[in-house]
């Protein structure tokens, strides 16, 4: 058996694409990260896993520059996100892709148009070469002939892979997937965990993959680091958390209904509440 997968190390500073030291979050005085340190390892697909409520599409949000950490330091590719502009944040993002939970698709806009509209707001590209680059995406996901169909008339898998074309479609250095697996069938299932890894291998970016869906992880990543109470509580390749022997861990990597990720969000007695009539607050 493999040590304990919070004894592996980080990526070095000249590693890591993204880099959380010390960061700290809170949301109405309820803590959400404290003093969270991430290292994201440059062309490698690194998971985010965690229970629900951990802060793992927040964490996004804060690598993103969506919002602001209360303390610490983020960095990605060097720069320090938190003392950037409106503008800094913008140039920023033109180098990320970002696959959101549900697609995100445009609903009045085809596949096509879906695919060329990141193209279309950030270059002065010719039609003509939109169109080139457009195809070469949708045949990447295995969609060029869905080009004139709508968002309506795709099927889960077909939106999720149109999503992820037009992710890829500005070729960023690092791509940014929120839960992809979620709602898809087997063969979908299948399709996109493919197009995850050849993505990240053949275009040499950098992949980091939110999710809770442990056996489809193991099979992806690269790296994974496990969430809990604001903090990283393990880290290493998957083989290493399957390993691990730390109770959060088993109970999470194993899906076990009892350990120390309760399942009831912390609240009064529920004897003395019920007898007592009293008025959540």
């Amino acid at each position: 058996m493999t040590g304990p997968a919070t004894a592996a190390p980080s990526p070095g500073a000249a590693d890591a694409v993204v880099s959380l030291e010390g960061v700290s979050y809170a949301v109405g005085g309820r803590s959400i990260f404290d003093r969270l340190d991430i290292g994201i390892e440059r062309g490698k697909v690194t998971a985010i896993m965690g229970p629900s409520g951990t802060g793992k599409t927040t964490l996004l949000r804060l690598i993103t520059g969506q919002i602001r950490a209360d303390a610490g330091r983020i960095q990605v590719d060097g720069t320090d996100v938190g003392t950037l502009d409106n503008d800094g944040l913008y140039r920023l993002r033109r180098g990320m892709g970002m696959l959101f939970q549900n697609g995100a698709l445009l609903t009045d806009l085809d596949v096509y148009e879906n695919v060329a509209f990141p193209l279309r707001e950030h270059t002065n590209l010719p039609e003509s070469l939109v169109a080139r680059i457009v195809l070469m995406k949708l045949h990447a996901v295995g969609l060029r002939g869905a080009a004139r169909l709508l968002p309506g008339e795709l099927s889960g898998g077909m939106a999720r892979r149109v999503a992820l074309a037009r992710a890829i479609v500005m070729d960023p250095k690092l791509l940014i997937y929120d839960e992809p697996f979620a709602g898809l069938d087997p063969i979908a299932l299948g399709v996109v965990l493919r197009l995850i890894r050849d993505t990240n291998d053949a275009l040499g970016i950098t992949s980091i993959v939110v999710s809770h869906d442990v056996h489809e992880i193991s099979a992806l990543a690269d790296r994974a680091y496990l969430l809990s109470g604001g903090r990283v509580v393990a880290a290493g390749t998957p083989a290493q958390l399957n390993a691990d022997a730390s109770p959060i861990v088993r109970q999470f990597m194993g899906g076990l209904p009892d350990g120390p990720v309760a399942f009831q969000y912390p609240a009064p007695d529920y004897a003395a509440q019920l007898l007592g009539a009293e008025v959540p607050r």
